[in-house]
């Protein structure tokens, strides 16, 4: 019975069950205590949901977006630091830099990854006049130009933009480098790449929210990269490479015997540094690779050729040292040796079926003796030759900053089997190394090999009295430091006596290298410098004073390798060096007027390709670069 008061009847009977207990009578949990439980359970998910993503977002996230937030009103621009420049010996710029635009903005398809393009300095200007797109920017950049174009490709290199795979290196990664950032890709722009690369400045900016700059907020200025001087000389690296035959393949080397430094270093054919600077497309670049002439072959360093006669040098040297010859050795020659079926000429009997007569170390040099040399391999044996070979720098690298020094090859027996002996010879035990194979080494052919660097590095052991210094194209910049490059081999001065007075008496009258018989330079008296086709130069007076011939002796020796061409082509090959001590002058020079002499100052080393003979492709070609350097 129930009570519900004034509005209904005063009592009223309570049939059913109660809607909020149960069949005991008790009331359900959740309609109590547990409600609360539920109500605090999902308030305690909902706090940690936003403490969790307030947590993401100012520690795990926060530099993040930290980062976003001020590029949506600040921007960071680099200046670009000026590559150092090179230099040759006497300060002449052999790089430039040229100012360019370099155009920042979104690549396509959208992100935050930017696309760099160059612009000329007039689309620069333009474009800065009618203003750029939001989010677009121009920073002024630099290009690198070559004024000596192919004449120092190969030397010098060029310089290219990194790609996105490189960038991703740890390398590059590293030392901070940037899209669109460009590195040297050979030569010397490679090898002295960091030294030559310079560090770029900062500038921060505040920018609104259509991209525009609205002030500097801080900069830091850029450190132009470090300016290099090379052994180089650029008029003669000019002339070598305007020397050269069109069209025609090969190299020249030259260089200071006394301390190793390159003057002048021409690969032919050659290419276009300032192609890859300008831009090329992807068909010009594999058409430059996949050239069948090799243009971006550095010839002078990476070719390997048999020598020919050059490589008398090196068996003079070895016979005179080792005692297998004397100055008093005489070898007849009598057009030929015979060893069985096969025969042995010397060159000029096959060519004007002639003989020398009796011959000696000095003579040989002069006229290029193959008989001699032949006797002399002979006496020598081919273990000694190699020995002698390797111990003046032949069969590995010389050690010459640029990439790419092949190491040629010095033959001997036990190579010999490694690489021809059959199975049928094994069972024999046959002997696969001949005589005949002793004397085509004497002579500079057969299985051996050597770069136009090797043969000038050989002819500066004479020509600096009997030492090996290390190639360089790096300015020597002192004396201690040429004495640190430098080794001296230890040979007598007997042994260099002979051969200089050989080398002298090939490049005169009775000798092989004919173009240079008489070599002189017009000279005004008082040493000034005066042009070939001058009769007289004016004195700073204004008058015209008298010039005349100076004779300059030359010590060379000429080579004419055969290399199994089915026509029988020939390289050419001459090297040299000039002026030679007095003591070597001929008498009838000293009784001139004027000549010069004294330590040599140059040596130069010319191959050209499958040409013909050093004396009339090779020569020719070394007394340009004479004429340029004692003219002046």
């Amino acid at each position: 019975m129930v009570k519900l008061g004034s509005a209904f009847s005063d009592n009223l009977v309570q049939s059913g069950r109660s809607r909020f207990r149960g069949s005991t009578g008790e009331s359900p949990w959740w309609a109590g205590a547990g409600r609360a439980l539920v109500f605090a359970t999902v308030l305690c998910i909902a706090f940690f949901v936003l403490t969790w993503r307030l947590f993401d977002l100012t520690t795990i996230h926060g530099l993040e977006y930290r980062k976003l937030s001020d590029n949506n009103r600040t921007r960071e621009l680099i200046i670009h630091a000026p590559r150092g420049l090179l230099l040759d010996r006497t300060g002449r710029p052999l790089t430039v830099n040229v100012p360019h635009y370099r155009l920042l903005k979104p690549c396509t398809g959208g992100g935050v990854t930017e696309c760099v393009s160059y612009l000329t300095k007039d689309e620069g200007d333009r474009l800065t006049k009618q203003g750029l797109p939001a989010g677009e920017y121009l920073e002024v950049d630099y290009l690198r130009q070559y004024p000596y174009e192919d004449a120092l490709s190969h030397v010098i290199g060029y310089t290219g933009e990194l790609s996105q795979e490189e960038l991703s290196s740890d390398y590059y990664r590293s030392r901070n480098y940037g899209l669109g950032d460009r590195v040297g890709r050979m030569g010397a722009e490679e090898v002295y790449n960091e030294r030559l690369r310079g560090r770029d400045g900062k500038e921060f900016v505040e920018v609104d929210a259509s991209g525009k700059i609205l002030r500097s907020l801080g900069r830091q200025e850029a450190l132009p990269g470090e300016d290099i001087t090379l052994s180089l000389d650029a008029d003669l690296s000019r002339v070598a490479a305007q020397a050269f035959p069109p069209g025609e393949k090969g190299a020249i080397i030259v260089s200071k015997p006394d301390s190793g430094e390159i003057l002048a270093m021409y690969s032919s054919p050659g290419f276009s540094p300032n192609a890859f600077t300008s831009g090329m497309s992807s068909a010009q670049y594999q058409a430059l690779v996949n050239d069948p002439a090799l243009p971006m072959f550095n010839r002078a360093i990476g070719g390997v050729y048999p020598p020919g006669s050059t490589f008398k040098l090196i068996m003079a040297i070895a016979g005179l040292e080792t005692g297998a010859i004397t100055r008093d050795t005489i070898v007849e020659d009598n057009g030929s040796i015979t060893i069985g079926p096969f025969t042995f000429p010397n060159w000029y009997f096959i060519e004007y079926g002639k003989t020398e007569g009796p011959v000696d170390i000095v003579k040989a040099i002069k006229r290029s003796n193959d008989i001699f040399f032949y006797k002399v391999g002979e006496a020598l044996g081919i273990t000694r030759i190699d020995e002698w070979a390797k111990k003046l720098g032949l069969g590995k690298p010389f050690g010459i900053e640029l990439p790419g020094e092949a190491s040629g090859l010095v033959p001997d027996p036990a190579w010999k089997e490694a690489h021809f002996r059959s199975p049928a010879d094994l069972a024999a035990r046959n002997n696969l190394w001949y005589l005949g194979d002793t004397y085509h080494v004497s002579i500079g052919q057969g299985y051996l090999l050597t770069t136009p660097l090797a043969v000038n590095m050989w002819t500066n052991i004479v020509a600096s009295g009997g030492k090996s210094c290390k190639p360089t194209i790096a300015k020597r910049t002192s004396q201690k430091e040429e004495r640190n490059s430098c080794k001296d081999m230890g040979l007598k001065p007997e042994t260099l006596s002979l051969i200089t007075q050989g080398m002298q008496e090939a490049c005169a009258p009775g000798g092989t290298g004919w173009p240079l018989f008489n070599f002189g330079v017009k000279k005004n008296i008082g040493n000034r410098e005066s042009s070939a086709g001058d009769s007289s130069i004016a004195s700073s007076s204004g008058a015209r004073s008298p010039i005349r011939d100076t004779l300059v002796p030359i010590a060379c020796k000429t080579g004419t390798a055969e290399y199994g061409e089915p026509l029988d082509k020939t390289h050419a090959w001459f090297t040299s060096f000039a002026p030679i001590p007095d003591q070597y002058v001929p008498d009838d020079v000293k009784k001139t007027d004027s000549y010069i002499s004294g330590t040599p100052e140059l040596s130069v080393t010319v191959l050209v390709e499958g040409a013909g003979e050093g004396s009339n492709v090779a020569a020719p070609i070394a007394k340009k670069i004479y004429e340029a350097w004692f003219t002046r």
